[in-house]
């Protein structure tokens, strides 16, 4: 079955940089779009950004010129490289595909920034 596990968050000061990883598994993962979303405290998940089979990336205006996602299909693995991290990025970031038609959500990983 499809599974996406998410690590990599963490505290980090504002100013900061964090990574994070999607591992996928149960799919092609070749065969499909990767998205992020994150989800702040009591607030809708808002998409962050994606990357298409051919490695053509998206960004959301909020995170454009600070976030960068990539993908690794030998590895089956997605990343989202984050830097000059404020405040207002807090949240639970989500990697998502679409194999099917269907949604695919990883458990999250926690980002926090914060002094």
């Amino acid at each position: 079955q499809v599974q996406l596990v998410e690590s990599g968050g963490g505290l980090v000061q504002p100013g900061g940089s964090l990574g994070l990883s999607c591992v996928a598994s149960g799919f092609t993962f070749d065969n499909f779009s990767l998205r992020w979303y994150r989800q702040a405290p009591g607030k809708e998940r808002e998409w962050v950004a994606g990357i298409g089979i051919s490695g053509n990336t998206f960004y959301a205006d909020s995170v454009k010129g600070r976030f960068t996602i990539s993908r690794d299909n030998g590895k089956n693995m997605g990343f989202l490289q984050m830097k000059s991290l404020k405040p207002e990025d807090t949240g639970v970031y989500y990697c998502n595909v679409s194999p099917g038609g269907r949604d695919y959500w990883g458990q999250g990983t926690q980002v926090t920034v914060s002094s």
